[in-house]
């Protein structure tokens, strides 16, 4: 076992997990606290963990070494990015100021948005023009760009994004831009939207660059900082990085293009859901992912997790569509809301217990962590309820302390009129209540029904909450994978190399300049193949998949229509509009064959070859007992605590339980029978 080894780490926003795994299915996993101030240090604090217990060096890791973040979130949603400048064409200075006019919330007369990244005194316009046909109107003045640069020096800007009005059509003003101004400041960092997202719609593709440009700064010299740090300690490959749209890639693309890793760990955990539906034969299943930090809902259908073209992040309002910063980037379709075990329980003006979303992190973290924590949070309420063992915490690694959880409690329920025990379960009720509203509101917006979908709970924090959570969501089942707690991480190993790429051209299917589209198409398939190749494909192995956003001519939204063939190849727009059709009728019951279809983006994925990684669970060989008891206070009674990995395929247990692995707790309430699955899963029921 000296060789075949591959390795995962997932830093979240209070713990960094790690799973290195042999060829033969065997893991080794850790799981240890975030560093925020310097994220190496944790993530090779726990990778040193696990090559310990592996008893292997670092040569050993000949397979592939996969990361998932939220550096770039975190970056955003903590306005902790570089000095950014926006540039666009003259007349259009305030694109970010004025969105796109939509209101999320047509009654509200005060509505609020997240701030841009981008400082309005930081907002420049250059005089130049092209037209929607691609034609340059007016040229970039070189010297007026030159004075740019000298003003972006002296404003201290770090990272310039160049937006210009129709430039999705032609880049030769923004590549003219990028040129001159760093041929004056060559070390700024300069993001274009036609290479960023060359889309149409202006608010949408200068939110994205300007969101590219902010974090670049920042996710480069960590990348970069990562790769050297693997390579001196010996590591043969450089890592592959996970991406928004549950796809890994190389450093250098992910680096070019962060704004492709904002939802890099979320991502990750909808995709090993999707692995355990088809393991388990489940058509349909909810992902429930609860972390220290977010929770995290997807939906997941034949195996897969939806995809989507545009998502928003720091949303103002957790669950209203379009008050967030939109990014217009391929990525798994879910929800994510400040609902995890570090969530501050806090009250109101008007006397409420509220939870999240402001987090304790991992410093200092809850107040039972024992690290200066001042503030009462999920994870305190759970200790004080009897559903986490202070003494057991991470195998009995990381000793909780009841007393500080206890004495927060107790001040929270002071505020209320309550005791700490009462104001404990209003934090377990309100929060999965949070988590449960967040789900049910997910699923409304894609027009379905939430009730009865078996959930699939996993994070540190989701198997304490998830019989809540399905009782509040009316679904009978919930399954427990094994390793659940670090299952993001497991996530990266289970997805191939992926690229999902995009290009507009308006224009009726019956009426469309074929070469043209030849162009986008070959341009998309170049971009994608070197980046397979860079994560390590060979060219035989790379798969391409086409796709179309149609509309019927006059609508405002379109419908992405997977296409069988390439189209440039083909060039049938019967074909292509008899497909589009099928999919309206599916999605809307009508079909409107006397109006004209007409194509918006052209869009194209390239995968490499998936690999089977999966795991092989510890499991017990007999019917085992529990290994002990405990008072839980939610339960009211006390109940038997059962050891995971000593429980046998098969074996049956009625709640109320607690089921105790290493690295996270299952809480099977009253009413509810758990059965463990030969996969390993735990499958849960209610009576």
């Amino acid at each position: 076992m000296r060789n075949g080894f591959s390795l995962a780490i997932d830093i979240g926003g209070t713990f960094t997990d790690v799973i290195l795994r042999h060829q033969d299915g065997a893991l080794w996993v850790e799981k240890t606290l975030t560093t925020p101030d310097n994220l190496l240090s944790g993530f090779f604090n726990g990778v040193s963990r696990v090559l310990e217990l592996a008893s292997i060096s670092p040569q050993s890791v000949d397979d592939i070494i996969v990361h998932a973040t939220t550096i770039v979130t975190n970056a955003i949603i903590e306005r902790k990015g570089a000095r950014t400048a926006f540039v666009t064409t003259k007349g259009f200075k305030d694109t970010l100021l004025i969105r796109d006019e939509w209101r999320y919330d047509m009654f509200d007369l005060q509505l609020e948005y997240p701030r841009p990244v981008v400082d309005p005194e930081l907002f420049f316009t250059v005089d130049e023009r092209t037209f929607a046909d691609g034609t340059v109107e007016k040229t970039v003045d070189t010297d007026e760009v030159a004075r740019l640069a000298t003003k972006l020096t002296a404003a201290g800007v770090e990272a310039v994004a160049v937006c210009l009005f129709n430039s999705f059509t032609n880049s030769q003003n923004e590549r003219d831009i990028r040129r001159v101004l760093l041929e004056q400041a060559p070390r700024l960092f300069v993001s274009l939207s036609s290479e960023v997202a060359p889309q149409i719609r202006e608010y949408l593709r200068a939110s994205t660059t300007t969101v590219n440009a902010y974090v670049a700064p920042v996710i480069q010299p960590y990348l970069n900082k990562l790769s050297e740090t693997l390579s001196d300690r010996g590591f043969q490959h450089r890592p592959l990085i996970m991406l928004s749209n549950g796809g890994i890639a190389g450093c250098g693309v992910a680096g070019a293009f962060p704004v492709r890793m904002i939802e890099s760990g979320p991502a990750a955990g909808a995709l090993a859901a999707g692995y355990y539906a088809e393991r388990l034969g489940l058509n349909r299943l909810m992902s429930f992912d609860m972390g220290g930090t977010t929770a995290k809902a997807c939906l997941i259908d034949d195996g897969k997790p939806a995809d989507s073209g545009l998502f928003e992040v720091d949303r103002f309002y957790r669950c209203k569509v379009g008050s967030g910063l939109p990014v217009t980037v391929p990525s798994i379709d879910l929800i994510e809301i400040g609902a995890g075990g570090g969530s501050i329980a806090w009250v109101d003006d008007l006397g409420l217990l509220k939870v999240g979303p402001r987090s304790a992190g991992a410093m200092p973290g809850p107040a039972c962590y024992g690290r200066g924590g001042t503030a009462p949070t999920v994870t305190d309420a759970n200790v004080v309820l009897g559903l986490l063992d202070a003494k057991s915490f991470l195998g009995g690694d990381m000793t909780l302390d009841f007393s500080a959880a206890h004495a927060q409690l107790e001040q929270l329920g002071a505020r209320l009129g309550q005791s700490a025990t009462e104001a404990a379960k209003g934090i377990f009720e309100v929060v999965s209540e949070n988590m449960t509203f967040a789900a049910r509101a997910y699923c409304t917006d894609k027009g379905e029904d939430s009730r009865g979908i078996p959930l699939f709970a996993f994070g540190g924090a989701g198997p304490v909450h998830a019989c809540r959570v399905a009782e509040l969501l009316d679904s009978s089942s919930i399954l427990f994978p094994p390793n659940a707690s670090v299952l993001s991480a497991f996530g990266t190993l289970v997805t191939p190399p992926r690229l999902d790429l995009v290009r507009s051209m308006l224009g009726r299917i019956d009426q469309l300049d074929w070469d043209m589209v030849q162009r986008h198409i070959h341009d998309m398939v170049e971009e994608a193949t070197a980046a397979l190749l860079g994560a390590g494909c060979s060219k035989s192995d790379i798969r391409m998949s086409f796709a179309a956003d149609l509309r019927y001519q006059g609508q405002q939204n379109e419908l992405t229509t997977e296409l069988a063939r390439d189209p440039s190849e083909a060039r049938d727009p019967e074909e292509i509009r008899s497909t589009f059709e099928a999919i309206y009728q599916t999605n809307y019951g009508i079909a409107l064959p006397n109006i004209a279809v007409e194509v918006v983006n052209w869009r194209l994925t390239a995968t490499g070859l998936r690999k089977d990684r999966s795991a092989l669970p510890r499991m017990g060989q007999r019917v085992a007992m529990p290994k002990g008891s405990r008072r839980v206070v939610l339960c009211e009674e006390t109940v038997d605590v059962w050891d995971r990995s000593a429980l046998p395929i098969g074996q049956v247990i009625k709640g109320p339980a607690i089921i105790q692995e290493r690295e996270t707790t299952i809480v099977i309430l009253p009413r509810w029978r758990a059965e463990v699955h030969s996969t390993g899963t735990i499958i849960a029921t209610r009576s």
